[in-house]
């Protein structure tokens, strides 16, 4: 049975809501449901770095604690923003992002480290090991968006790559 949502007193006609989940936006199914495949990996990476992020903002101690605990706190607030980004361009394609710490853990390309205690020199050298591992996914990442046909979403993960790359560069300054 279709669900639509009744037509609105000025004549349109109703929405059919399964063509609703299904945008015209000149890509097939089959390359949304890659491309959203392939944006859901890339939450969960953000997702995991902004937890490991967070946990260095929270647990940070030593002489540059107060640099290090604002630089931390301005990076986890940045990986949040992009999270949110990633999740609403995979709605816009009508697919679900992940929304779980068990989808993301199982999704990531990230290792975590439960109960380690890190110098903050560690933290920035594994912080700045993850960036690098997100930069190389979504070098990755541009190439099989073009391969079904989203261009825009090429962009789209051409801009997180450049983003991580500034961020990988603040790292290393901090640990040179």
């Amino acid at each position: 049975m279709k669900s639509s949502i009744p037509a609105a007193h000025n004549g349109h006609k109703a929405v059919d809501i399964q063509e609703m989940a299904n945008p015209d936006i000149a890509m097939t199914g089959r390359n949304r449901e890659a491309i959203a495949s392939l944006l859901n990996s890339i939450l969960a990476d953000e997702v995991v770095l902004s937890a490991k992020t967070r946990s260095h903002h929270w647990n940070v101690v030593g002489p540059q604690f107060s640099d290090l605990h604002k630089f931390f706190d301005s990076q986890y607030i940045l990986l949040n923003d992009i999270s949110d980004q990633v999740a609403e361009r995979t709605r816009a394609l009508g697919e679900r992002p992940l929304g779980t710490l068990d989808e993301f853990l199982k999704n990531t390309s990230l290792k975590e480290a439960p109960g380690a205690v890190l110098k903050a020199a560690d933290m920035l050298a594994d912080l700045l090991a993850d960036h690098e591992t997100v930069i190389r996914n979504l070098r990755a990442d541009i190439a099989t968006c073009q391969k079904h046909d989203g261009m825009g979403m090429a962009d789209f993960v051409t801009g997180l790559m450049e983003q991580h790359m500034k961020m990988a560069w603040m790292l290393r300054s901090f640990l040179a």
